[in-house]
């Protein structure tokens, strides 16, 4: 993949043009004029632009993962914002919202303010979580005001769950004043215990404790009511069972300010993937059974879920070439991610294309308040360019992040980002 500088005048031609923001299919090209949306449609350019040829392919807006981690400051052995940066336009996104849980964790404006102005330098628009919680020890509650004066999006103490009801309904309540979400991991840390896979069958038949479904559910269903109890909005991070879904879907019904997420490896693998005992596909929370998956994908299919984020985490070969029990908890996921999510639910499931591209663009940015109508004229030129039906096998050659704890190699995907445009900047795979 090269990443350069865009043309003053780029037109991107005969692709079909997807709109996912107003639920459209437009025919016609695509102009990018000084990196910004000269015309969309019916286009009349100047006769010395540079063109590219779409023939076959999709162009939409720039996806938007509203949940990765980049570990910039502290852990840049695993991943810095620029190589974050390279993964992330390598699979499509062009904006994406990175975790608070880096070494020190953003809990201050201070820290908010370093990945706000190092991120300037970066090709990808990167937007701060910031924790909920000073050293998300889960006691004392951040600037939570200050911070989001600096530019923290959203509030989440990320892998280390709010075990305290009560400090939980103290952060909804504080968010309530700025309209952001408070995304909490969704697990109660009692009921998980030390477990390391989903509990179940496959879990005893492997020999490694079980961390069971109820500890997300239950988890799940507190924030829930707590959420409807102070009015805040709550965003479900990485749903991973049927339990959960259940309760989702049920609170959806009486409050609209409650959303939700799934990764691509939920949707894919189950969790007798496991017996290989492929360290890659040790995740919080477990990946579960085929019956939990099924339960997702009719989460996707009917709403209960609105959108897709990858949960991107880089970890060292070190981290991951160990036995099961002591590895790392993540994998990477940007660059394989829309050739999983179009395989399972545009190619298995039948889902319609510009359906799965709403939950990879305009439904994540409606959940942290940024712009999605990105096709307008004079709005910052963020697109993708993909070829939605191209079947391939995903391989290390593929991996951008500065990290390879991918369980994808091997496997195969189907549709495949071809090029991705962003601040005034191209990368071309």
């Amino acid at each position: 993949m090269r990443i350069e500088k865009i043309a003053k005048n780029l037109i991107l031609k005969n692709g079909t043009i997807i709109d996912p923001h107003h639920g459209k299919t437009i025919s016609g090209d695509v102009w990018v004029q000084d990196g910004k949306i000269a015309a969309v449609g019916d286009v009349v350019a100047p006769k010395d632009a540079e063109t590219i040829d779409c023939s076959g392919k999709v162009i939409t807006h720039g996806f938007c993962d509203v949940h990765v981690h980049f570990r910039e400051p502290g852990r840049e052995d695993k991943e810095t914002l620029q190589t974050g940066s390279r993964s992330a336009m390598a699979g499509g996104f062009t904006r994406v919202c990175v975790m608070p849980n880096t070494n020190p964790p953003l809990d201050t404006p201070e820290s908010i303010n370093f990945i706000r102005e190092k991120a300037e330098e970066c090709p990808i628009h990167i937007h701060p979580i910031g924790a909920v919680t000073k050293s998300q020890d889960g006691n004392d509650l951040t600037e939570m005001g200050l911070m989001h004066k600096e530019g923290a999006v959203a509030f989440s103490d990320d892998g280390l769950p709010i075990q305290d009801g009560a400090m939980m309904r103290i952060a909804l309540e504080y968010a309530t004043l700025m309209d952001i979400p408070v995304i909490n991991h969704a697990e109660d840390k009692c009921l998980r215990a030390e477990g390391v896979m989903h509990e179940g069958i496959v879990s005893n038949h492997l020999g490694l404790p079980g961390n069971p479904d109820l500890a997300e559910s239950a988890m799940v269903h507190r924030d829930l009511e707590l959420a409807e109890f102070t009015g805040a909005r709550l965003h479900v991070p990485h749903v991973s069972s049927g339990k959960a879904v259940s309760h989702i879907r049920e609170m959806k019904a009486k409050n609209k300010k409650v959303t939700a997420e799934v990764t691509p490896h939920h949707l894919f693998f189950n969790d007798e993937a496991l017996t290989s005992f492929n360290t890659n596909l040790k995740v919080a929370p477990p990946i579960r059974t085929e019956s939990d998956r099924k339960a997702l994908i009719e989460a996707v299919k009917d709403g209960t879920i609105d959108c897709i984020a990858t949960d991107h985490a880089p970890h060292t070969i070190e981290d991951k070439e160990t036995t099961f029990d002591l590895a790392s908890f993540g994998m990477i996921g940007l660059e394989s991610c829309f050739g999983v999510v179009n395989k399972v639910l545009v190619g298995d499931e039948g889902l319609a294309l510009k359906d799965v591209l709403g939950m990879l663009t305009s439904k994540p940015r409606g959940i942290m308040g940024f712009d999605p109508d990105l096709f307008a004229a004079g709005k910052e030129a963020e697109i993708t360019v993909l070829d939605p039906d191209l079947e391939w096998t995903f391989g290390k050659e593929h991996v951008h992040s500065r990290s390879i704890n991918s369980p994808y190699y091997g496997e195969k995907l189907k549709g495949k980002i071809e090029l991705t445009i962003s601040r005034g900047q191209i990368a071309i795979q």
